[in-house]
């Protein structure tokens, strides 16, 4: 048996937290910090206003509208080395009287790990918690959740999400069709509880291991890293994408696409992309263009059949396709191609901007809206998705979705008029294809979150309907897994599992 161990830890110095002028819970929690941690609590403890919080808190936001936001900031930031560290943050948090939110990536769509409505916090950033123990003859991996899906690991496109959200919604990527989502892979956890223990899988129990896979781990504890299970890929394997507007039939193209996508080999994962784009030469001024985005886990040779027996409607030539390593790959799809792999490891923020997505499953797709800058991204299922039971894991968008489908605009001004303006046009687009979508419930992405479709609040389980959305029939199972483990709510935000 070998093991490879992979650490990286970035230490940042403040001075020590004895030394703040704080009071109240803040100066009661960096006190039990630091009696716990005499030695450690400097650099990994930043008090509001001290020399690293405002770089720390900063450097992990994806979605910086929500620093212009009135939202409450964290009262302490604790950059955990340890799992120790993380501990004594639940325990020392819950002593203080301030709640532990968890960041590790920073992409929680409505800021949640690191902005709250009204009540007294702190974050514990997993940032410097990265490590990766690799033991292949067990074709097994542990993963910190602070580190990111940067090609050691099956991902979404974007580089930057950390595994600690990916994994415990769920974790759509490109790889679902033949492999499930990254949940299905997970064989273990480490989670710190409400009582500042130090769980696995054999003493939290299956009822918790079942509900930190796809049901958003936030709400149960502190998950500081996953087991998860091997898969293959083969050493070549094959991409392309190929543009097509309405002047090229793109229309009749993607009919064909939400027909045979889901029913395609399973190696074979083409996602399509939707922008409103300008064309002068179009009587509108405006088109439709489609992106159709696409792994297949083999070669060219290998694809090129396959496509024109199943999908001959695309028109893919060899030269669309690109054969490469599958690192390779996790750079095409992260928009990198041409970098070394090097460039995955880049944890700063992709854009300085802030954005608005949603979610749906969908049944069939009637036509796109043009006005502003969205994009429609639309991830096919079937294959593997469909194998699997909708109450193995949390995640439970299985047989009968044929996509999932994203919502998503970016904006670079910061006035609150012109973000208003954004979040307004989005929720009209979310109306208007409601005839469209499923139904009762009309489903939704967890890790998509959108703060639209209702808040816990004082909510019981029966009015938190956006529960049933995002969880289905599995949202009663998790609600009460969460009064059994966390009865006083401790672990709570604005769409946490209520108990």
């Amino acid at each position: 048996m070998s093991s490879f161990i992979f650490l990286v830890f970035v230490f940042l110095f403040d001075p020590p937290v004895a030394a703040r002028e704080v009071s109240g819970p803040e100066e009661s929690f960096l006190n039990c910090f630091h009696d716990r941690h005499p030695d450690a609590s400097t650099g990994i403890v930043h008090a509001r206003g001290s020399e690293a919080y405002n770089a720390i808190y900063r450097s992990n936001i994806q979605n910086v509208r929500f620093l212009y936001s009135a939202a409450a900031k964290p009262a302490v930031l604790v950059t955990p080395a340890s799992e120790s560290h993380v501990q004594s943050s639940v325990i020392c948090g819950k002593t203080s009287r301030l709640r532990v939110r968890v960041r590790s990536g920073g992409h929680d769509y409505e800021g949640m790990s690191y902005v709250s409505e009204g009540e007294g916090f702190l974050v514990v950033d997993l940032v410097n918690l990265r490590s990766l123990t690799v033991d292949i003859a067990k074709g097994s991996a542990w993963v910190a959740a602070g580190a990111t899906p940067d090609g050691r690991l099956p991902r979404r496109t974007m580089p930057t999400v950390g595994v600690g959200g990916h994994f415990s919604g769920g974790g759509i990527g490109t790889m679902l069709r033949k492999y499930g989502t990254a949940a299905d892979n997970i064989i273990d956890a480490r989670l710190v509880d409400a009582q500042g223990r130090l769980l696995d899988r054999s003493s939290m129990g299956e009822d918790l291991f079942w509900a930190v896979r796809g049901g958003g781990g936030a709400s149960f504890g502190v998950i500081v890293s996953y087991k998860v299970r091997l898969v293959y890929v083969p050493p070549t394997v094959t991409v392309f994408t190929v543009g097509k507007n309405l002047e090229q039939n793109a229309t009749q193209i993607l009919n064909r696409w939400q027909h045979v996508a889901t029913g395609l080999d399973e190696n074979l994962f083409i996602r399509v992309i939707a922008e409103a784009t300008d064309a002068p030469q179009s009587p509108m001024g405006r088109t439709v263009h489609l992106r159709f985005n696409s792994l297949f886990l083999g070669t060219r040779d290998e694809l090129l059949p396959l496509m024109r027996r199943n999908f001959p409607d695309l028109g893919l030539k060899a030269e669309d396709c690109k054969e490469m390593t599958w690192i390779e790959s996790t750079l095409y799809f992260a928009g990198l191609s041409g970098r070394r792999p090097e460039a995955l490891l880049d944890r700063s923020p992709e854009f300085n901007s802030s954005f608005k997505a949603k979610s749906d499953f969908h049944l069939a797709v009637p036509h796109f809206v043009q006005g502003e800058p969205a994009v429609i991204i639309m991830d096919p299922f079937g294959g593997k998705m469909d194998e699997i039971p909708e109450t193995a894991i949390a995640f439970p968008h299985r047989r009968g979705n044929l996509f999932n489908i994203q919502y998503f605009m970016r904006w670079f001004e910061t006035e609150d008029v012109v973000t208003r303006g954004h979040l307004d046009w989005m929720r009209k687009l979310y109306a208007f294809m409601e005839p469209y979508v499923s139904s009762n419930p009309r489903a939704a992405y967890v890790n998509y979150r959108d703060v639209d479709l209702g808040t816990t609040g004082e909510a019981s389980t029966v009015a938190a309907t956006w529960g049933t959305q995002y969880f289905m029939n599995n949202f009663q199972r998790l609600a009460a897994v969460k009064s059994s483990v966390d009865h006083d709510n401790f672990f709570r935000n604005e769409q946490s599992i209520p108990p």
